[in-house]
């Protein structure tokens, strides 16, 4: 077998998981068709495939999972070095990984999460993919369902809702011009909802979700979009009622071994206290603004 760089590792990662060439290629800035090369180099290094390829995107083989599972031991053991060299530095580092919408709310409200007088760094991994923390990958997930891993503790948020939504000054015809992204990075149901439903109507598809609300504003056409995202910006309305299909539960999760760190404690406590303070604005029935 040849003898692999790790970055040729670190780019398999990214492929994994973001379940394709597009997402990995957003994330590292080469091409869909270099990363799909190296990914083919890789397989031929190491003599044994390591994905499924189709339409819709990337799935790992069972080498492929093994290779990734074993990645991620490293990974972790890593960050768990990187931490203990930084406690003793008197600065710690909590990673939080959670979608596209969620970070974008948490971003905005970043002082509520961390203050001043914290001193500890926070590293956001935003992704639509499940959140893994059983090697340690992160400190602390968000995810749309409870998890059943015995090592994971977990609380409800609370509930998320969903709808439709176009700019208030389109034209009429907004309403039958539907913007997704893109199948193969339609990973979450609210993703696919536009191409299962309006598959015929979609005009305009991109790789990332935060262009969606772009998009609707300037007019371009109807987007599904988080109730928490598109009832706070008043130059959007929603198109119909809430999609009931797509509402669902949210939980914050950590591994069961950390929870009790003080740095992800405070952490995880001021996210549920932010959430649950919010949640009618979560779950589609209160609009809140916040300045553009």
């Amino acid at each position: 077998m040849k003898n692999v760089n790790w970055d040729a590792y670190e780019l398999f990662m990214q492929v994994a998981r973001l379940g394709g060439l597009s997402g990995a290629s957003g994330v590292t800035g080469l091409s869909p068709a270099t990363v799909g090369r190296r990914m083919l180099d890789l397989e031929e290094a190491i003599g044994r495939p390591l994905f499924l390829r189709s339409r819709t995107g990337y799935q790992l083989t069972a080498d492929g999972s093994a290779l990734f599972a074993q990645i991620l031991e490293m990974e972790g053991a890593a960050r768990r070095i990187e931490s203990w060299k930084r406690e003793g530095a008197g600065s710690t580092l909590v990673r939080v990984a959670c979608g596209t919408w969620l970070a974008w709310m948490f971003t905005r409200n970043l002082s509520l999460i961390r203050t001043e007088r914290d001193d500890f760094r926070l590293d956001f991994y935003i992704a639509e993919r499940r959140a893994s923390l059983a090697h340690r990958e992160s400190d602390i997930g968000i995810r749309a369902f409870e998890p059943d891993e015995p090592n994971l503790a977990a609380t409800r948020l609370g509930e998320v809702a969903y709808a439709a939504y176009r700019a208030r000054n389109a034209h009429p015809s907004a309403a039958e011009r539907w913007l997704a992204v893109s199948e193969e990075d339609a990973i979450s149901a609210y993703l696919r909802w536009p191409h299962q439903e309006r598959g015929g109507q979609v005009v305009v598809t991109v790789n990332r979700p935060r262009s969606l609300r772009d998009l609707a504003l300037g007019g371009a056409g109807t987007a599904v979009l988080p109730c928490f995202v598109g009832d706070q910006d008043m130059r959007l309305e929603r198109v119909g009622g809430e999609i009931e299909s797509l509402r669902h539960s949210q939980w914050i999760v950590m591994n069961n071994n950390d929870r009790h760190r003080r740095d992800i404690r405070a952490v995880v406590d001021r996210m549920v206290k932010f959430a649950r303070g919010h949640g009618p604005l979560f779950a589609g029935r209160q609009p809140y603004t916040i300045p553009h």
